[in-house]
């Protein structure tokens, strides 16, 4: 249950920190005192979308904050599975910021979650019920939920849709992989042609740069053949008579050779001379090589070699940037050929699986047919009789279970079965049920809406429901019944109910005033729990018109006093 609820800078609060009890407690207040603000805030930190409007004027940001105590193990389960756990103490502390600037901040236990989270740990704490809500009965795609939860269909209904998921992708890869027979000739035709112009090139990784390579040597072959040839006779060759660099050194190494019994030193001149010769021949013989090869028809050659070239191009443009990528292509193109050829087989094997698929989700959806027919008559008896005691005595309701179907007869499988939910109702004896949509005025389904929660309230887990004037619309003994209904409710959980009935009011447990002040000529919104004198005070004032009787404080009175005495 929630224990603590502190606010600040929302709207027109300031600051106010409210500590709450279990059972039922009423919040009533003047209209713009600022009831819808407290609601606001708790869907604020429940995870609501955040808006810098709640801010309040002037501030730079605003804080909502809650302490949770005796967390029921449903919901500490639930925790767990959000890798949450609770304060040593056994609490939990929610915090959730919002900044001028639209940003809002999470924490729980003072560490940082994200909204999203927020959300799922919001479903296990705090369930509001306000006119949307009501509104939500009108929507007939909203009925199977509250039928489930009444149920407890969780695990079957886990288990039907991890079987229709898989159904859907069979079905998914079905399509894509049942191609007509023409798109199969196509495209085998196209992918043969592909991989025959591909590998009638013959490729070779490393191709196209040693063709580059060859071809610039062969456009310079004339002024190659030429500088080399001189770089050879220069070193090694000699022309005319003329002595080559190689020639030189050795007539300085016959020299050095006769100075060798004069001057003892002389043999480190004799090795460097030597060297020289031999590094001398290696340059030349390396220039010498420059033309190795070349002693065809150049001009054939380049042709051959832009012949080539062209074709390594058109294949690149066509199935990739250079070789390899085109190699890679070729093997996508054969592996795609080769599924082409299987298709048939893949076709007939998916076939099979999803006759098989759809077996086994028929089987599993009609366990939940039958769950919910069960429970169906069960929770369409439970929500009458709840609704004749709210004072719709003539009133018949009816949980419709009926199977979804295709245009030719056969079953329809959808996320949630393969049932369609709906409300009936009838107010009046002898009168057709009909989709509740189409008969319900406002005050009824408010009824039928807290009919729905006690029938419900043992299922959903959920320890504290806040009933934003679920009154609207009844007025009087009906009143009063509702007040009745939330007190019995208030014993099983905490229960909320912000009110503008004097008779749901009085059946609170206790009672909390909202009411707004001027402070330094601003507006600033309060919450005070009421003494009794006070709730005789407040009630009076909720019934009264613009002086309070003394008859008006004693009806008060009486109904404070009456209000333990009457059970459901």
């Amino acid at each position: 249950m929630i224990s603590e609820l502190h606010i600040e800078n929302i709207a027109v609060i300031k600051k106010l920190t409210v500590n709450f009890s279990d059972g039922f407690s009423v919040l009533t207040g003047e209209t713009g005192a600022g009831k819808s603000i407290i609601i606001d805030s708790v869907n604020l930190l429940l995870g609501a979308r955040s808006a810098r409007e709640l801010i309040r004027n002037g501030e730079s940001q605003a804080l909502v904050s809650a302490c949770f105590t005796e967390l029921s193990e449903r919901t500490l389960s639930g925790l767990a599975e959000l890798d949450i756990r609770p304060e040593e103490d056994g609490a939990l502390y929610i915090q959730r910021t919002l900044s001028a600037d639209g940003r809002a901040q999470s924490k729980v236990n003072g560490r940082s979650v994200p909204a999203a989270t927020l959300k799922e740990i919001g479903k296990l704490l705090i369930t509001i019920h306000g006119q949307h809500d009501s509104q939500d009965l009108l929507a007939p795609e909203k009925h199977i939920d509250y039928l489930d939860a009444s149920a407890h269909t969780e695990e079957l209904l886990s288990d039907y849709q991890s079987c229709y998921q898989e159904l859907l992708r069979i079905r998914k890869e079905l399509r894509n992989t049942a191609k007509s027979e023409q798109e199969i000739a196509d495209r085998t035709d196209t992918l043969t042609f592909q991989i025959g112009e591909i590998d009638s090139a013959k490729l070779k990784a490393g191709e196209e740069e040693a063709l580059l390579t060859k071809r610039e040597k062969i456009k310079n072959i004339e002024k190659i053949s030429r500088y080399s040839t001189e770089i050879f006779a220069s070193l090694k060759g000699g022309e005319g008579g003329a002595l080559s660099a190689s020639d030189q050194i050795a007539r300085a190494l016959q020299a050095a050779e006769k100075l060798e019994d004069v001057l003892p030193d002389q043999q480190k001149i004799m090795e460097r001379l030597e060297f020289c010769r031999y590094e001398l021949q290696d340059i030349a013989e390396a220039a010498e090589a420059l033309t190795d090869g070349e002693t065809g028809d150049p001009e054939a050659e380049l042709d051959r070699i832009e012949t080539r070239l062209d074709l390594i191009a058109r294949l690149e443009k066509r199935y990739g940037e250079s070789i390899p990528k085109v190699l890679e292509y070729r093997e996508k193109a054969a592996k795609e050929l080769s599924e082409l050829k299987n298709n048939d087989k893949a076709v007939r094997k998916l076939k099979q699986e999803l006759a098989s698929k759809i077996k086994e989700a028929q089987e599993k959806a009609e366990k939940l047919t039958e769950r919910r027919t069960e429970y169906a008559e069960k929770l369409s008896q439970e929500i009458t009789d709840q609704l004749h005691y709210l004072d719709l005595e003539k009133a018949s309701f009816c949980v419709s279970v009926t199977p979804m179907t295709s245009e030719n007869g056969t079953k329809r499988f959808s996320a949630n079965g393969c049932d369609t939910v709906e409300f009936l109702i009838t107010a009046n004896p002898g009168e057709p049920l009909k989709p509740l949509s189409k008969v319900a005025s406002g005050g009824e389904l408010s009824r039928v809406m807290l009919a729905l929660k006690s029938v419900l309230a043992d299922g959903d887990g959920v320890q504290t429901v806040i009933f934003d004037e679920i009154d609207t619309g009844v007025s009087g003994k009906t009143s009063q019944k509702i007040g009745i209904k939330l007190r019995a409710l208030g014993k099983g959980c905490q229960v909320f109910s912000i009110t503008h009935s004097a008779q749901v009011a009085a059946a609170g447990d206790s009672h909390f005033k909202i009411a707004k002040t001027e402070v330094d000529g601003r507006a600033e919104t309060s919450v005070k729990e009421l003494s009794k004198a006070e709730r005789v005070d407040e009630l009076s004032r909720i019934m009264g018109g613009i002086e309070i009787t003394e008859t008006l404080r004693k009806t008060a009175e009486e109904m404070l006093e009456n209000a333990g005495n009457y059970e459901y």
